[in-house]
């Protein structure tokens, strides 16, 4: 984490897009271009609904002074209070220090916390702005003193930021009092919640990391490409140097089976491991092999180097993917009081968000297996297809750059 004074004036927090390249016929815009329609063919209609924009807020009740912090990312801030002065396309912390005023006061007009059904007053401690680097972006740090709430029993959330612009946004909530900790989520259709702090109600979080879990892996497009490069074959055998449906539906079942086995198994593992902080992985690195596996699996379909044991690249990548869902599950707050349960909790969701995706494929892929439409361009058009996105990721990931929005 890299925080960032009034003495880095001229230091790019983060790259925006602007007017000039969205209509300038670059190769970049053009080849980002091709790979939103080849990833449409893929994700569909939910593609552009994701959005990963997200703020993390933690408040501690445990002095006689109600302490806070909100980290706000800068990107989505830019949407609400221009911050890019000179229209280059970048925002420095200069420019960020120019609106910091106007970006305070939109952030206190979109949160109001009550105790015991007082209202709380807000009030930010930093006079310039302070910078943090995330793994997803530069976030802009605001400490905070929440006066009129001390140690409440029943705090209450009214959370609308950004949501006059995207109700995709959501607020990762973590509170803290003594040992006891409660994590929760803030979006537009749950933004108003209470909580009785000396009283964290085990269901409640259970329910919210059940929640994430299935989020995860639904918005999640690397892991769902992973997958599906998985079961794209998985219908199918090979036989004198090519592909062939298989005979009946029990040994597609039971491919599909030991596939969905070996990666449960394998992600539940090291997920596992990064909870209890017994191995972890940087998040860039993660990120990046992440990107790198989906790669392998699809260039298995189109020129098998593990031929006929699927569910053996399911176990060996998985163990990569249960990293980076310790990073989601970290986002949200896990703390040892309440271990067993999130951390259930969030594999399970993660479980039913995948049985979901191959309850809807298999039945597909397994009626047109026989088709040379599967066989051809499916198969291996969309491995193709597969391996172009996920290279792009790589690209982005290992060299810290974006061009897909997603």
């Amino acid at each position: 984490m890299e925080r960032t004074f009034k003495s880095s004036g001229q230091r790019i927090l983060c790259r925006i897009c602007t007017a000039s390249e969205i209509s300038t016929p670059r190769l970049q815009s053009r080849f980002a271009t091709w790979l939103l329609i080849l990833s449409s063919l893929i994700f569909a209609p939910n593609l552009f609904a994701h959005d990963p924009s997200k703020s993390y807020l933690t408040i501690n009740f445990d002095t006689n002074q109600t302490v806070g912090q909100w980290d706000i990312p800068i990107k989505d801030l830019q949407a609400v209070v221009p911050l890019d002065s000179d229209n280059d396309g970048f925002v420095t912390w200069d420019e960020l220090n120019a609106r910091y005023k106007d970006v305070t006061a939109y952030a206190l007009a979109h949160l109001k916390i009550s105790g015991d059904a007082k209202p709380g007053t807000l009030h930010f401690t930093e006079s310039e702005p302070i910078v943090e680097d995330f793994a997803d972006g530069t976030y802009l740090e605001l400490p905070f003193i929440l006066e009129n709430v001390c140690q409440p029993n029943v705090v209450e959330f009214d959370y609308q930021l950004f949501f006059d612009i995207n109700h995709s946004h959501r607020g990762l909530l973590r509170l803290q009092h003594g040992e006891k900790t409660e994590s929760a989520v803030l979006d537009s259709e749950h933004h108003l919640q209470q909580f009785e702090i000396n009283h964290p109600n085990p269901g409640k979080q259970f329910l919210v990391f059940l929640k994430e879990g299935i989020t995860h892996i639904w918005t999640g497009y690397d892991h769902i490409l992973f997958l599906l490069a998985l079961l794209l074959p998985a219908v199918l055998h090979r036989r004198e140097q090519d592909w062939h449906g298989v005979p009946a539906f029990r040994p597609a079942f039971l491919n599909v089976l030991k596939i969905v086995t070996a990666f449960t198994l394998a992600h539940s593992l090291t997920l596992s491991l990064a909870a209890l902080n017994i191995v972890r992985l940087p998040t860039r690195l993660t990120e990046s092999a992440i990107a790198a596996s989906v790669i392998l699996a699809a260039t298995n379909n189109i020129w098998p180097w593990i031929k006929g044991r699927g569910w053996i690249v399911a176990f060996l990548f998985g163990l990569i993917h249960g990293f980076g869902f310790a990073n989601a599950l970290s986002e949200l707050g896990l703390t040892s009081s309440a271990l067993i349960l999130t951390l259930v909790g969030f594999n399970l969701g993660v479980e039913l968000g995948q049985l979901a995706i191959v309850t809807a494929f298999l039945p597909l892929a397994y009626g047109f297996r026989n088709s040379w439409l599967y066989r051809r361009p499916i198969l291996h058009f969309g491995s193709a297809c597969i391996i172009l996105i996920a290279a792009t990721w790589l690209t982005e990931r290992v060299f810290n750059f974006k061009v897909l929005p997603f």
